[in-house]
């Protein structure tokens, strides 16, 4: 593939893109409520300060899950692959896994997987 198909394909792609939303925006009904610009929360009016912090667990699990989802996104090529590489892709395997245990053990003591 030459740089000049490379170039065609990145703009037909980004034309298509920019295509859709200008349609998508152009053919979608609009509407100018005030209601609209309010924050909304299950259809119940807010009453008091509704700005609250909440406990920084749930960021924790939300970080964890996406460390142990990315994990899988790494090991399911690496198994695919692992027969042809050998020995040097079980090292690095097990690697990786030792340095997402010790960031589980951290978690764990830390208390970031009790969901409270």
């Amino acid at each position: 593939m030459n740089s000049e198909t490379l170039i065609l394909f990145f703009i037909v792609g980004a034309a298509l893109v920019g295509g859709a939303i200008v349609f998508s925006w152009l053919v979608s009904p609009k509407s100018f409520n005030p209601q609209k610009s309010q924050s909304y929360e299950c259809g119940i009016p807010t009453r008091g300060i509704t700005w609250l912090q909440f406990n920084v667990g749930y960021y924790l699990f939300a970080i964890l899950f996406l460390v142990f989802d990315v994990e899988t996104v790494f090991v399911f090529p690496w198994a695919v692959v692992m027969k042809e590489v050998g020995l040097s892709a079980f090292i690095e395997i097990v690697i990786f896994f030792f340095i997402l245990g010790i960031g589980l053990l951290y978690a764990w003591k830390k208390h970031a997987l009790i969901w409270e």
